[in-house]
């Protein structure tokens, strides 16, 4: 009978799902495969994701799909494997679970059930902290891995306006953003929400009524706290050690950092910073930029925030604007390309061959125009050649 609180809430949950933006990720995923892990931060949506592929492809009482939470203290006595064995036996298919990470030997667990029950499916959420593949060598081969990020300015777009902007490759942009934009701005004015999406519109728990800068440091802290320290197993008394690096690295603005001073800074090694920037990397909750051809544990060029809602929720910082477009174009160029720093101020290499400039519109009449250079630029709405409007480049997802 223990089953049955199960499917209730699972019932009501994926009856009450309010998912208003189909996350193109939903498509991207190949359902056929019998093990899929869905990597994401703190705030994305993972649960929402779960539960809205539950009620695409499931009768909401159709018990051959169950979504369950790891947070359930059910599940500390009783490990996932013997649940989904239960679940299997009485004709189950498809076994959603959300926070894996909370079961002490997870992998070993999903290792278990994906050889002992053949029919059945799982997909589950975890931190994008989670390594699957190097820490968890037994899942390997048998887990496909995905990764749901935060609203792009288009899915921003269409939940704001109510329209179907379709996503376009990079290439696309490049080559055709003319034709591109004549088809997006006689019915939106996307620069009207750009500024808001550059505020608050990443996280898709802007649309819940409640203070959304608030909810975010609350998000904020939950990453370093449960993300950081629980799955990297790191002791509960450098948890300010890490949390003073991450507001330094903020405050200090896209940058080089200085390895040395902010060991000094924080009381620790340099080798220490470098492992605690690459975790804050991990709870992207920061972006690390090398020059091209370098990677860690090489120390970065320049370390932004992950996305320019976070730096709006850090005080005292002064924003740049030059620095807020940058970092949005790392954060959308991010899902599927490479980013290198590209020597001066400004300039970026996306892919190893493509040269980008992000500039503002407004005074580039004195930036003589390099033809192997890209412009992207903000303050306007429309491009030409190889100038092209910033905002075109939140349509790559």
């Amino acid at each position: 009978m223990e089953m049955e609180a199960f499917f209730r809430t699972h019932s009501y949950l994926v009856e009450h799902v309010n998912a208003p933006v189909r996350r193109l990720l939903m498509d991207e995923i190949d359902w056929n495969d019998r093990m899929i892990g869905i990597k994401g931060t703190r705030g994305v949506g993972k649960t929402t994701f779960l539960l809205q592929y539950a009620k695409e492809h499931f009768d909401t009482h159709d018990r051959k799909c169950l979504y369950i939470n790891m947070n359930n203290f059910y599940f500390q006595g009783r490990g996932i494997a013997d649940f989904a064995g239960a679940f299997y036996e009485n004709g189950g298919k498809v076994l959603l679970i959300d926070q894996v990470f909370k079961e002490p030997n997870w992998s070993h667990e999903l290792r278990k059930c994906h050889d002992l029950y053949p029919g059945l499916k799982i997909v589950f959420t975890g931190s994008s902290v989670m390594r699957l593949k190097e820490e968890n060598p037994e899942l390997n081969g048998i887990v496909q891995s995905y990764n749901l990020r935060g609203f792009s300015f288009r899915e921003f777009l269409n939940l704001q306006t109510g329209h179907q902007f379709q996503p376009y490759t990079l290439d696309e942009i490049l080559n055709d953003h003319e034709h591109l934009t004549r088809q997006i701005l006689p019915h939106v004015s996307p620069l009207k929400f750009f500024q808001d999406y550059l505020h608050h519109g990443f996280y898709p728990f802007y649309l819940e009524h409640r203070n959304y800068s608030e909810n975010l440091l609350k998000t904020m802290n939950m990453m370093t706290e449960v993300d950081i320290l629980l799955i990297k197993q790191i002791e509960l008394k450098y948890l300010t050690k890490i949390k003073k690096l991450f507001y330094q690295l903020a405050v200090e603005g896209p940058k080089a950092p200085n390895i040395s001073q902010l060991a000094i800074d924080i009381e620790t090694s340099r080798a220490t910073v470098m492992n605690y920037i690459k975790y804050l990397a991990d709870a992207r909750l920061i972006n690390i930029i090398y020059p091209p051809g370098q990677d860690f544990p090489k120390k970065p060029v320049k370390v932004m925030l992950h996305n320019t809602n976070l730096m709006h929720a850090i005080y005292p910082i002064e924003i740049k604007r030059q620095d807020i477009m940058e970092t949005f174009f790392v954060n959308s160029m991010w899902k599927d390309h490479t980013v290198n720093l590209g020597g001066k101020d400004g300039y970026y290499i996306v892919d190893g061959n493509k040269r980008f400039r992000i500039c503002n519109a407004e005074g580039s009449n004195k930036i003589r125009i390099n033809p192997d250079t890209i412009y992207a630029r903000y303050n306007t709405e429309v491009g030409m050649k190889n100038q092209i409007p910033l905002w075109l480049l939140g349509f790559l997802y």
